[in-house]
């Protein structure tokens, strides 16, 4: 079964190099790729060496100077194949961390001592991020007819902790992290010396705890599906089916992964090595990993799993691709999810949307006055969804609460430095402008900060369009005159409870924009 929509087999003349580094638990991963003119990603080279960060991390909550400078090591040596790919702007490189590093105690030190032997800078991503991107990855393998009408498990067990994506007809139904990973596992049996059969029944129980979370997070009604990702897939694919051809989704039965697992877990690291050519870091957590994959099938029955090569590289590549916009799909996926989010508080929906509509209508309108990229016009269609769900909390100081509520929540898609956005300009929705003491605000660059403040006078004037909660207003038209934006409203019978609420709301914009806000009435 091959993905309907796959990348271009051969990247055009006009191709541009891109490459992405992936520091993860057991090992650094290089992934050069060209990216053609119409968007599509062909992978040039794929490299990877083994490093022990995930062993130091969550030993000692801290990555250890030796450890560091292997990775030094590493990244030297990717810095220069970049080389001689002629691949050095920093625009055409991205470098990211997981777990390992997000979690160690000295992350600052890490990424300042890579930055300064390297020159690559380092980016923590968190578990919203890492969902996003392996979204992006399997997205053109759900779009095959087989996944119509049927959910689908998309987990991939890290040596830190374990991402899963329940889909549903392409739409993302959960997104959850769990802190279970291969190396987790393995260090917690350090220094227990046991039978091969008592070693999995230990693991088994931990794993356990996380599949009943699973359970009680997937509804149980309907067929499900699953496709597990990650290197410890692709290596049992490698030997229990001869003739899998990397870049296929092909079906792995459950019952020859748990032998296979079962004899992995009976042999020692040494033999793994020597046996099957992996490295110690691989061959100490590919047992857990895989145990892991067995136990979330058995738990919904599962006779097969499906396996592809996809991988974290690959969507960073992706998203690569798409720039500086989300593209219309996975924007369905934000707004939905913020949706969900807001009926979880009790929003009002109808007022919601219709803000959210205005909202994004003006962003669409005023692109000259504001020169955001497109990403923001999501960012505001979700503040402008959520700027009433602190009203669960309390009506006085709503803008406070809806804040505090987007900033402790989850929204698929949103990585916590957007979503700390999409909080700050729900609080700016009325009341006070932006100051350099309130929280959140303080720890913004002066990018971030000029954004916020765009997109809160931008969401003042859209809530003050729906100020009679009637949704009346459909449609408008944005010109300047004379210092001042004029928007014009055809057919408006009385505007004057509008009027009224931009007198009270709108100095904003004409602090940010230097535009007084007028409201027309057009025939």
């Amino acid at each position: 079964m091959e993905p309907k929509t796959s990348s271009p087999s051969r990247a055009g003349p006009a191709a541009s190099p891109v490459a992405v580094i992936d520091i993860g638990t057991t090992s650094i991963r290089m992934a050069i790729g060209e990216i053609s003119e119409d968007g599509g990603v062909r992978t040039l080279e794929s490299l990877s060496q083994a490093v022990s960060l995930g062993m130091d991390t969550f030993a000692e909550r801290r990555i250890g100077k030796a450890t560091i400078e292997n990775c030094v090591r590493v990244l030297k040596s990717y810095r220069k194949i970049l080389q001689e790919y002629d691949i050095t702007e920093p625009e055409r490189i991205r470098v990211v961390a997981t777990s390992a590093v997000r979690e160690a105690t000295n992350r600052l030190a890490f990424v300042d001592r890579i930055y300064i032997a390297t020159n690559f800078q380092v980016e923590p991503i968190d578990e919203a991020e890492v969902n996003r991107v392996t979204y992006l990855g399997v997205q053109p393998y759900l779009r095959a007819e087989a996944f119509a009408g049927i959910r689908t498990i998309v987990t991939e067990v890290g040596g830190g902790s374990t991402e899963l994506l329940l889909v549903h007809d392409g739409n993302v139904l959960l997104a959850d992290t769990y802190r279970l990973g291969s190396l987790r596992l393995r260090k917690s049996l350090e220094g227990y010396s046991a039978s091969p059969e008592k070693v999995r029944r230990i693991m088994e129980n931990q794993i356990q705890r996380m599949v009943e979370e699973v359970r009680q997070n997937v509804p149980a009604e309907g067929e499900v599906n699953m496709i597990g990702l990650g290197g410890d897939m692709r290596f049992a694919a490698g030997h229990l089916l001869p003739d899998w051809q990397p870049g296929q989704l092909t079906r792995i039965p459950v019952a020859a992964l748990d032998e296979f697992t079962t004899h992995l877990i009976g042999l020692s690291d040494d033999r793994i090595v020597n046996r099957y050519h992996l490295s110690f870091p691989e061959a100490e957590t590919v047992g857990p990993a895989l145990l892991t994959y067995v136990m979330l099938a058995q738990a919904f029955a599962l006779d097969d799993v499906l396996i592809t090569d996809t991988n974290l590289r690959d969507g960073l590549l992706q998203e690569m691709a798409v720039g500086q916009s989300w593209t219309r799909e996975f924007r369905q996926q934000i707004v939905r999810s913020a949706l969900k989010l807001g009926a979880k508080y009790n929003f009002d929906e109808t007022h919601a949307r219709h803000v959210a509509m205005l909202a994004s209508q003006l962003f669409e309108q005023l692109r000259d006055e504001h020169q955001l990229d497109s990403r923001h016009e999501v960012l505001l269609h979700v503040a402008a969804l959520l700027h009433e769900i602190g009203a669960y909390v309390s009506n006085r100081a709503m803008h406070k609460h809806s804040m505090y509520l987007i900033r402790n929540s989850e929204v698929f898609g949103l990585g916590k430095r957007f979503l700390l956005l999409v909080a700050l300009v729900s609080r700016y929705h009325r009341r006070a402008s932006p100051q350099p003491n309130h929280e959140g605000y303080a720890v913004l660059n002066r990018e971030e900060r000029v954004a916020v403040s765009k997109m809160a006078a931008m969401l003042r004037v859209a809530v003050a369009l729906d100020e009679s909660r009637s949704q009346r207003i459909r449609a408008f038209t944005c010109s300047t005159e004379d210092y001042r934006l004029v928007i014009s409203i055809p057919q408006a019978e009385d505007l004057s409870l509008e009027q009224l609420a931009l007198k009270q709301t709108g100095s904003m914009f004409e602090e940010v924009f230097g535009l007084r806000v007028l409201l027309r009435v057009t025939q």
